[in-house]
């Protein structure tokens, strides 16, 4: 029989073994990101410039994910059309959905929305697509070669989301309060031009514009972690499973947290 007083000793033990391994992963992956970002700053400098890797970027995180994210605006702006109007129906309100549509998509789900879409489905085809590189040696074979990878294989990504991710943005704030306009029509009757004009009055620049900036921040995080993931893949196509798995969740958080962060400072400086 193992005495109490060393059982609640190893469960301590072992939880402080997994919390320092816990934060030297993180400091680890930190440092690694901080790495890989300054490589690929420096490398935007240096010829020749990657353009055609960049142009077929653009087109497979941008073109290629405007089915999904238009999809998604239209029903984001759908349901909460019914659902303020609905809400304020009961207080003969319903005349104010325009305004509250346009609100919340310009300042924070179109960005957001958008950039976890593209974030999910960009982020893991990243992180596979180096991944994959990795394991089978051709990344060593492009350093063998002379060339930098970095500058090659992470800085189109990155160039192509920070890029792309704005008009992505602005893209879903039109769908969105169009899909909003109709419902609100077709179920409330608020007439479209009302609808529109209210949206329009009540959303300043500063509203379009902090959302649209946050996008080049995200477009950043998913690049960068999706390619870092995708470099420091180990173990095979089990390994590419993780690091797709792993890289997902890092962009979804990493959204999240800087978008609180950059509210946080727009809301300081009059944007937010």
């Amino acid at each position: 029989m193992i005495p109490a007083t060393l059982r609640v000793d190893k469960f301590f033990e072992r939880l402080a073994s997994r919390l320092g391994a816990q934060t030297n992963a993180g400091i680890e992956f930190l440092g690694g990101i901080t790495l890989i970002s300054w490589r690929s700053f420096r490398a935007l400098f240096r010829r020749p410039w990657e353009s055609r890797s960049l142009i077929a970027q653009v087109e497979a995180i941008g073109i290629q994910s405007l089915p999904i994210v238009i999809l998604t605006a239209a029903f984001t702006g759908m349901v909460m059309a019914l659902q303020y109007a609905s809400g304020m129906t009961r207080f003969g309100a319903q005349m104010y959905t325009g305004k509250l549509v346009a609100i919340s998509l310009t300042r924070e789900l179109g960005p957001v929305l958008t950039s976890l879409l593209v974030g999910g489905r960009v982020g893991a085809g990243i992180a596979a697509e180096l991944g994959s590189m990795a394991v089978t040696e051709q990344i060593d074979a492009i350093r063998a070669l002379g060339a930098d990878p970095v500058k090659k294989l992470v800085l189109p990504r990155v160039m192509a989301a920070v890029m792309i991710m704005p008009f992505l943005s602005v893209i879903t704030d039109i769908i969105g309060l169009i899909g909003g306009m109709v419902v609100a029509k077709m179920g409330f009757d608020i007439p479209m031009g009302y609808f529109i004009n209210s949206a329009l009055e009540v959303t300043s620049f500063s509203d379009f514009f902090s959302g649209v900036l946050k996008t080049i921040f995200f477009g950043f995080i998913i690049a960068i972690v999706g390619c870092y993931k995708g470099f420091n893949t180990r173990g095979g196509t089990e390994g590419v499973g993780k690091a797709t798995t792993e890289s997902v969740v890092i962009i979804s958080i990493g959204i999240l947290v800087c978008d609180y962060i950059l509210t946080e400072i727009f809301m300081r400086i009059g944007m937010g």
